[in-house]
């Protein structure tokens, strides 16, 4: 009966994933099939960490994101948890060979959101490289099924990909991380005085990162090119918009995508796989 307790944890971080992220989602129902409870298991642990440091203040958020590490930890060295949500990690921590230093940077960076309301260039580069590029070192370790060169090859665009997707979570949850939680990200950024220059600067540092991205996407194995694509479009998508919105809205609103475009995206992606564009 273990395979049904490890198959319904699977399934609760699928669940995770359908409610908290459309997008991602939609992303990863177009990777083949095999790479589906994977997946989704990275993102219910990453979601669920990100959820004790941005969400639970009736609660003492250290302690509970303590307990979070030390619950992982003790999961993946027993390989059981009666955590549904780290029972599915540590299934694919330990069957894909995700590295304890992966893991280490992104719960680092977890409680980074704890302590540090500001960034300079140090803590801005380490707390990206924790809470996004991590993710996608992840993902590429499932990806690439344990063939280490090419995710050595392909290391460095799976992290500017995480960086772009943070960086653009940044602009457009301004309002929400500013106004809400007292955090600014992006070193040196005064967002009571957040002017056009100022935006444009963290632009074009965004832009660079997807270029960089879009290399190694189209060298990505061929069951996971499609899914990583489309998640590459949508954040694209998103950023265009920001781009094109001045400084006051980027401050007073959340910018979105809306599910007729997403859907859109989708099946202009799947029309570039069946020819073979991507």
């Amino acid at each position: 009966m273990m395979a049904l307790f490890n198959q319904t944890a699977l399934e609760c971080s699928k669940l995770i994933t359908e409610h908290y992220s459309t997008s991602f989602t939609l992303g990863i129902k177009t990777l083949d099939r095999k790479f589906h409870l994977p997946i989704y298991a990275i993102y219910g642990f990453v979601r669920y960490a990100d959820e004790i440091v941005d969400t639970f203040h009736d609660f003492d958020k250290k302690e509970l994101l303590d307990k979070f590490r030390h619950d992982t930890y003790e999961a993946i060295e027993k390989g059981i948890s009666l955590n549904p949500v780290l029972q599915s990690f540590q299934l694919v921590v330990r069957q894909y060979n995700i590295e304890r230093e992966l893991i280490d940077a992104f719960l680092k960076s977890m409680e980074m959101d704890l302590y540090f309301q500001e960034y300079d260039d140090s803590g801005y580069n380490e707390y990206i490289y924790g809470s996004a590029e991590v993710v996608g070192l992840m993902c590429l370790r499932v990806f690439c099924e344990g063939d280490c060169a090419e995710y050595d090859r392909l290391r460095e665009s799976a992290r500017k990909l995480g960086a772009a997707f943070q960086k653009v979570n940044f602009l457009r949850d301004v309002k929400s991380d500013y106004q809400e939680r007292g955090r600014t990200y992006f070193p040196g950024v005064d967002f009571n005085d957040f002017s056009r220059d100022a935006k444009q600067l963290i632009e074009d540092d965004i832009q660079r990162d997807f270029d960089e991205a879009y290399i190694g996407i189209m060298n990505l194995p061929k069951g996971a090119r499609m899914g990583v694509y489309l998640a590459y479009t949508y954040y694209q998508t998103l950023f265009n918009k920001i781009k094109a919105l001045p400084v006051t809205k980027i401050q007073n609103e959340r910018v979105r995508v809306p599910d007729t475009t997403k859907i859109a995206l989708l099946a202009q992606t799947y029309l570039k796989y069946r020819l073979n564009v991507i």
